[in-house]
């Protein structure tokens, strides 16, 4: 087919009719089942609604009905709801002052315009019920009808009107879980409402009124979200962060379980999606997500909604404020969270543990009493291959035992690296080497961004063949972060000073990182701050207990010791949990008592 075969013959410009209009426009608003879902569950939660109910079948394409309890629509407003551009949520014709989650009018012309719309609804302190029906378009007569209050929408065989917009849509289960979705968001944004969305017999999401927010959060996210959430608080230039982030260490593999919410509007944003990962940027492992719930709020003047046809895209009028408010109160409350990791690790390290089950049940008494135990081992013969001294029990001294710490008292060193601590109420796992880097980390980058890193010297000067990106290297201010480079030749650079706080390290292999970090963008801008902390990482690496490094009992209780009193020790820099909690009780119900 030729190019002149694509030219098409000159017409004259025309008005399109009513019908073509509304399909247009349901094409921009209507994009699946889960829109529409959204855009009547939206309606009841601005009518007032206390209970929402959602039933769909065939995941929203043969029935979508929502049923609220809310104020309900006058039977002489029921025609006005059905013609475009109709609202009765603006403030005059201000697109600035946006209180409520729909303002267009165009939700229920649109859905009228492509299905089969019944709406049945009973205005507060009307006598009776109404009823309009429109069918691709074609509005019917209003008509009387029962009900005792609030409003009834039900939508079927969505996109009859409009067939070839079928041929998009995706499998039922995955449109069901789409629906599922766009509840679960709303929920979260109301949590004084009650949820339910069923499909036919089966109940898909349920939610009652829940006066903590977190209750709601828990609901949706899971159980354990609680346990492992840190709550948000800070206010900037007339912006507030509320909801609650979860620790690094209870990280997902994907962003799905992202909700952020503006005004207390669902959106999908890049820029706070943006926001979200820098807060978490140094303690997350690379294809790790954080779960977080956050919830901005602003005078409706400084954010725009009027920005996208669903409604789920915002631009504020202070982008950089909102974004150094996000950031700055994720990192505050990580670091508030000082050396939790989230208790879904310790769960991990339980379903990992298999015991050998025995073919029959045998009887085991009660675990003895500590002085039973002390005098028995004292009594006994030493063990074959221990010492006489290893092999009588001793009680430590309460005093000088760290055991009632959070992170207890270090009893071994498993395989040159894994530090076993006894706690007042079961044991603890410590990556000594994940461990320590994080705390290294930490002190060097309060050194960095205070006074600058202090450098020691090398009696030789280190010579490092880096190649064509020996400039880009030179050309960083390294020098505050207590490395000394100058150049040595094409291609080479001389390190004359490394970082005091790494003590002795291999400088050929720290510079190596170090430009890996620098050529390594990630896909995203940082701050110079974001840079700087970046380049740190790399370096506390280096100075950090290698595995492999027999450790005294004073250094291992010294490493459990910081990590108490530094923030975000319970992961390290890739995002990893440096140490795994089990209770007393989880451990005895693995051996069967």
């Amino acid at each position: 087919m030729g190019a002149a075969d694509h030219k098409m013959t000159p017409r004259p410009i025309r008005q399109l009719d009513e019908g073509a209009i509304n399909r247009i426009a349901a094409g921009e608003v209507v994009e699946r089942p889960a829109s529409a879902v959204k855009e009547l569950v939206e309606n009841a939660l601005d009518a007032g609604a206390s209970r929402i109910a959602v039933e769909i079948a065939e995941g929203g394409r043969a029935l979508i009905r929502v049923t609220d309890d809310g104020h309900g629509i006058a039977a002489a407003d029921l025609p006005l709801a059905l013609s475009r551009h109709a609202t009765s949520k603006l403030d005059g014709d201000d697109l600035l002052a946006i209180h409520s989650f729909g303002f267009r009018g165009e939700a229920l012309p649109s859905l009228a315009a492509v299905g089969r719309l019944k709406i049945t609804s009973r205005a507060a302190g009307s006598p009776e019920a109404a009823q309009i029906r429109a069918v691709a378009g074609r509005v019917e007569e209003v008509r009387p009808a029962a009900l005792t209050r609030g409003t009834v929408v039900e939508l079927r065989d969505l996109f009859f009107a409009t067939p070839a917009r079928l041929k998009f849509l995706k499998t039922e289960r995955a449109e069901t879980m789409a629906v599922t979705d766009t509840i679960r968001r709303l929920a979260m944004a109301a949590p004084e409402v009650a949820f339910t969305l069923s499909d036919g017999d089966r109940v898909l999401f349920r939610a009652d009124p829940h006066g903590d927010p977190l209750d709601r959060l828990a609901l949706v996210i899971g159980r354990d979200f609680r346990a492992d959430a840190l709550p948000l608080d800070a206010e900037r230039d007339g912006f507030r962060l509320g909801g609650h982030a979860a620790l690094p260490t209870y990280s997902r593999g994907n962003a799905a379980h992202q909700y952020l919410f503006v005004n207390g509007r669902p959106v999908r944003d890049r820029m706070l999606q943006g926001a979200l990962r820098a807060g978490y940027a140094d303690v997350l492992a690379g294809g790790r997500h954080p779960v977080a719930a956050l919830f901005l709020r602003c005078d409706v003047r400084l954010v725009d909604v009027n920005v996208h046809p669903a409604k789920t895209e915002v631009r504020f009028r202070e982008a950089g404020v909102v974004r150094g408010l996000i950031v700055s109160a994720l990192r505050h409350a990580l670091a508030q969270g000082g050396h939790r990791s989230a208790r879904v690790v310790s769960g991990a390290a339980l379903g990992a543990m298999v015991p050998e089950r025995p073919a029959a049940p045998r009887y085991q008494m009660d675990r003895a009493s500590a002085p039973a135990r002390a005098a028995a081992y004292q009594a006994q013969a030493p063990m074959e291959g221990l010492s006489e001294a290893s092999g009588r029990f001793e009680e430590p001294d309460a005093e000088a035992d760290p055991v009632g710490h959070p992170l207890g008292a270090a009893r071994a060193q498993l395989h040159e690296n894994w530090i076993v601590a006894q706690t007042a109420d079961g044991m603890v796992l410590v990556d000594a080497h994940a461990a320590h880097e994080r705390l290294v980390y930490e002190r060097m980058k309060a050194q960095a961004h205070g006074r600058g890193i202090p450098a020691q010297a090398l009696l030789i000067p280190e010579v490092v063949e880096v190649g064509d990106r020996a400039e880009a290297l030179l050309a960083l201010d390294l020098a505050p972060l207590g490395l000394e480079l100058e150049a040595f030749g094409p291609g080479t650079v001389a390190v004359r000073a490394t970082p005091a706080p790494l003590g002795p390290c291999d400088a050929k292999a720290l510079v190596r990182d170090l430009l890996d970090e620098v050529e390594d963008g990630s896909g995203e801008a940082l701050t110079l701050r974001g840079r700087v902390d970046a380049v740190l990482s790399r370096m506390a690496c280096h100075g950090s207990v290698r595995t492999g490094r027999r450790m005294s009992a004073a250094e291992m209780n010294a490493l459990l010791r910081e990590m108490e009193a530094t923030p975000r020790s319970g992961q390290c820099n890739h995002g990893r949990p440096t140490y795994v909690k089990l209770a007393l009780a989880d451990i005895e119900r693995l051996f069967g008592r």
